[in-house]
């Protein structure tokens, strides 16, 4: 099984929709069950501002429309067992990076990564910015580049691991 983990500070705009958005993909791929192999899809946030809160109203409003529910998923707090849990937790900006890097031992460093990373025709964007404090537009900017991150990352797992 390939665990994967999304990670924003909060865990209620950046990675709920991430965790969503590339289950939607798995899912579509005929990935999620079969093929010998599964992978688990989960996300987190670095600090706990918002445990067991829905995704915010915003983000859920944006997926809904794309035909994505983030209705089931619910906040929680990075922890130490989940650098060791999943093969790759991916950071939504180099703040949300730098946090991980900080907080496990330099012998998982291998597992962190940004999201955008796996998008590299998205010239000049490497982070995945927070939409919480801006105009509205910008949660569908999210869901935009978190899809395309999210694509790139499944042609990754799928050649990296044969299926």
């Amino acid at each position: 099984m390939i665990k994967v983990l999304f990670v924003c500070m909060g865990n209620i705009c950046r990675s709920p929709t991430a965790e969503a958005v590339f289950r939607h993909h798995v899912r579509q791929a005929g990935l999620e069950e079969g093929w010998g192999k599964t992978i688990y899809i989960d996300s987190a946030g670095t600090h706990g501002f918002h445990i067991g809160a829905p995704p915010d109203k915003r983000s859920q409003a944006v997926a809904r429309r794309r035909g994505v529910d983030l209705s089931p998923i619910r906040s929680r707090q990075l922890e130490a067992q989940d650098f060791t849990d999943f093969d790759y937790i991916l950071a939504m900006d180099r703040d949300n990076l730098e946090e991980m890097q900080a907080r496990c031992s330099a012998d998982h460093h291998t597992r962190l990564d940004l999201l955008l990373n796996h998008a590299p025709h998205l010239y000049g964007i490497s982070e995945v910015p927070d939409p919480y404090y801006g105009p509205e537009d910008g949660f569908d900017r999210v869901y935009d580049v978190i899809e395309q991150g999210s694509l790139g990352l499944l042609d990754h797992i799928r050649a990296r691991h044969q299926f």
